[in-house]
């Protein structure tokens, strides 16, 4: 006998309140950054929020490491700039709004073509396919100029059509808008993705995929379907460049806009889901202004890649999760001394450092320009032996006070973390 019982379940309103709390950001940015630059920022901001959560679906999500996750966010670009030309020579009529989905359901194509093949294989070898078809496709967009558009690329106006509104999309705080919607959006559903019995299976197949296999489940199938899922959000993160910057070029394919896809979703965490909003961030603000602050920018970012694998493999988010924990036991403040000290001495090993690599580079790259450089408004004369022996003497001193307070930082962790663990032990014991 069967009868139908109500069963209560309650709101997750912290959940409720982080959505919340993201769209109202997305909303009131443009209110408090009204400069162009910041608006620019913003828009690209959002396009790399797609396209980062996109590519964890693979690395974070299915443990699939992709060097060619460009080529569908860079062929859905494509797609999207000549359905724009399309629209503007009057041949088909599209609103611009929707015109990024045609970039990602092209995504969407070029992953099923290609994720046939790569998801037929895992691990090591999945990376080496990605790799060459990344390469691949790369060097299609030097042998099809008709579609590529060579080396000047494809550009076009996304002022077309009529305007529905008052809204042209000439204004880039309009485009922003747009991009703020489509990043809103994309996110909910890739989250809401994460809680499907597909997303769940496919974190199975990242952590086991024997037993997955042995259960029934074909591990394949499952890659190939998030691979496609993947391709089409990157496809729509594509349409989205298009319309932002009406220009795509060759760029957006290569191995470099794949590897800063990597780099940047590991750097903000692929472990967990907001990682990669973090890593997007950070990307914009690396691409856009760390590259105009110092040509040795790569060199910066290297080395950060570099200690945060060493050191932090969890990326930044799984330091903020962590710290999140210690506050949920109230320990969080027996670090905050400690803390302080560890930035303070970090910017006495940064700063000499820093100063370093940029007399290195003006030695080498701006010999014309004279010795004297400026860094952090002090002047440096790269001639002067004192110059470099003060600032390697600097570096030292900032090394040796940071691995005091490091050690001292590392028995205060150990130690609060056994604090816990008998509060934990205690209250299981009541």
């Amino acid at each position: 006998m069967s009868s139908n019982v109500y069963r209560f379940r309650p709101l997750n309103i912290g959940r409720w309140v982080l959505w919340s709390a993201f769209a109202l950001v997305l909303i009131v940015a443009p209110v408090f950054f009204k400069s162009s630059l910041a608006m620019t920022m913003l828009s690209q901001m959002g396009t790399a929020i797609i396209v980062c959560l996109s590519y964890n679906m693979l690395l974070g999500q299915g443990g699939m490491l992709s060097f060619g996750h460009a080529v569908y966010s860079g062929l859905g670009a494509f797609a999207a700039i000549h359905t724009l030309n399309k629209v503007g020579a009057g041949d088909w009529h599209v609103p611009v709004s929707l015109i990024p989905i045609i970039g990602g359901f092209a995504g969407l194509f070029v992953a099923a073509l290609l994720g046939a093949v790569t998801t037929k294989k895992s691990g090591n070898t999945f990376a080496m396919i990605t790799l060459g078809v990344g390469e691949l496709v790369w060097n299609m967009s030097l042998m099809l100029p008709e579609f590529f558009g060579g080396e000047g690329g494809i550009s076009s106006n996304r002022v077309v059509g009529q305007p529905f509104m008052g809204i042209t999309f000439g204004p880039q705080i309009q485009v922003y808008y747009l991009i703020a919607v489509y990043c809103f959006i994309c996110t909910v559903l890739m989250f809401a993705f994460t809680q499907t019995p597909l997303g769940r299976m496919l974190n199975a197949v990242r952590d086991n995929p024997e037993r997955v296999e042995f259960i029934g489940y074909d591990t394949q199938r499952v890659r190939y379907i998030a691979f496609m899922i993947a391709g089409f959000f990157a496809g729509i993160a594509g349409g989205l460049y298009a319309i932002n910057f009406e220009i795509v070029t060759a760029e957006v394919v290569g191995a470099q806009r794949s590897g800063a896809y990597l780099l940047f979703t590991f750097l903000g965490g692929s472990l967990f889901f907001f990682g990669p909003i973090i890593g997007a961030v950070l990307m914009v603000f690396a691409m856009v202004m760390l590259s105009e602050l110092t040509k040795a920018w790569l060199l910066y970012l290297g080395l950060v890649f570099l200690f945060m694998v060493m050191f932090a493999p969890g990326g930044i988010a799984s330091l903020l999760m962590m710290n999140v924990r210690l506050a949920a036991y109230g320990m969080l403040r027996r670090l905050w001394g400690t803390y302080a000290a560890l930035a303070a001495t970090a910017v006495l090993v940064v700063v000499p450092f820093a100063a370093i690599v940029e007399m290195v580079y003006h030695v080498k790259l701006n010999e014309a320009l004279g010795p004297v450089m400026h860094f952090a408004g002090v002047e440096l004369n790269t001639q002067l032996g004192a110059t470099w022996g003060m600032t390697v003497l600097a570096l030292v001193v900032g090394v040796g006070l940071f691995e005091l307070v490091r050690r001292r930082f590392s028995r205060q962790w150990n130690q609060i973390q056994e604090d816990i663990e008998a509060q934990l032990v205690r209250q299981q014991a009541h």
